[in-house]
């Protein structure tokens, strides 16, 4: 029996792996801060703490816990390293935090396994989309692109997509492959690009085979409804709950890949059991764009529509226009392909959202600060 140890194990995507392996017969260990902005003000009775009893051994603690770490880690033939601040525009104001736990917490981990005795065999680290920055674009001769971070002057203005300045207009849109130019638009990326970098750089040095997850953004059943920063499904289905108006950002159109829980923890299992993954990055998505129209529209459709939604023309700093994953090399070397198109996830979401009932949200809140720092600007939708 393999020994798994997942920090950051009692999120969303690792509460749903950690049950994944222990019935596949994995000895699990959850590492975890329980953040009340995820778990709320009692976490140890939070759901998806609850959804852990029988499965996993649940260690209270942070991954920048020198004493805790150096103990665990001993302890495990494989980690699973999801342990991360979270959260696009929360990260532009809280630097020091997200580069503390993400980069810091890293970092103290591969100081650890390079001092101490241990059995690991294989790291799996949760990169993201958001390294990326933009994703891919051909311009009108066929090349490709890859468009720095959109002029405010130009969002301003309503126009919203990358545009080529020989030409004036908007790039062709294409799916982003794991060769596409690097170069995050948030902190949060940026701290996800060296986690990625130092996990695939320094494992190999330690007897470790590392893989690398970009995950796109996943979304299902039991993802927190009260996290300001979770993701536009569960914040627009808890305004549509509340029968509040759902402000939509920028025109509407703006896209995103949205990967269903399913899919990501099949991937995260590939990850950790495919002889060809060691070595290797991936891109974990649905491989299809979906634009914030669509999802408004698909959740209005399942939960109701007296709160209503307007496009503000609103749009944060560091936020990116389109990005959608290319899925080939994933498919090509082990065998993944997504199973839940968009259509049929966000219908399972919406039952189970109408089942939770509304939450107490810190979003407006959260908008409302991001106003005040400046990182929220208007312009014409």
């Amino acid at each position: 029996m393999k020994r798994v140890l997942i920090t950051g194990g009692a999120g969303f995507i690792g509460s749903n792996l950690a049950r994944a392996l222990n019935a596949r017969g994995y000895a699990v260990t959850v590492l975890d801060v329980l953040s009340p902005q995820v778990h709320g003000a009692s976490p140890f009775t939070s759901p998806l703490v609850r959804s852990l009893e029988g499965v996993a051994r649940l260690v209270h603690g942070s991954v920048t816990d020198k004493a805790l770490m150096s103990l665990e880690l001993t302890e495990a033939d494989v980690i699973v390293h999801l342990a991360a601040e979270t959260g696009t525009g929360q990260s532009m104001y809280n630097v020091h935090s997200y580069s503390d736990v993400n980069i810091g917490g890293t970092t103290l981990m591969l100081d650890i396994l390079g001092s101490v005795p241990h059995l690991v065999k294989r790291m799996v680290v949760a990169s993201s989309r958001s390294i990326y920055g933009e994703g891919r674009y051909r311009d009108d001769e066929g090349r490709y692109v890859y468009p720095k971070q959109r002029r405010m002057v130009d969002c301003e203005n309503g126009l919203f997509d990358p545009i080529n300045p020989r030409t004036g207009t908007a790039y062709e849109l294409c799916a982003t492959d794991e060769d596409s130019k690097i170069h995050p638009s948030s902190v949060y990326g940026i701290t996800k690009q060296v986690q990625e970098q130092m996990v695939m750089t320094v494992a190999p040095l330690l007897g470790i085979e590392p893989v690398a997850l970009r995950y796109q953004n996943v979304y299902g059943p039991g993802q927190s409804l009260a996290n300001p920063y979770t993701g536009i499904l569960s914040i627009f289905s808890n305004l549509i709950l509340q029968k509040k108006e759902i402000n939509v950002f920028e025109d509407g159109l703006e896209s995103r890949d949205f990967v269903f829980i399913s899919d990501v923890v099949a991937a995260t299992i590939l990850a950790i059991e495919h002889d060809n993954a060691p070595g290797e990055v991936f891109n974990v998505g649905s491989g299809v764009p979906t634009t914030v129209l669509e999802v408004v529209d698909r959740l209005r459709r399942h939960l109701g529509t007296d709160g209503g939604y307007r496009v503000s023309g609103e749009f944060r700093i560091g936020d990116i226009r389109h990005n959608y994953a290319d899925l080939t090399r994933i498919s090509d070397r082990l065998g993944y392909l997504a199973q839940v198109p968009f259509e049929v996830g966000i219908e399972r979401f919406a039952v189970w959202v109408a089942d939770q009932g509304p939450e107490n949200s810190a979003y407006e809140r959260s908008l409302a600060e991001m106003r005040q720092r400046g990182l929220m600007k208007r312009g014409s939708a």
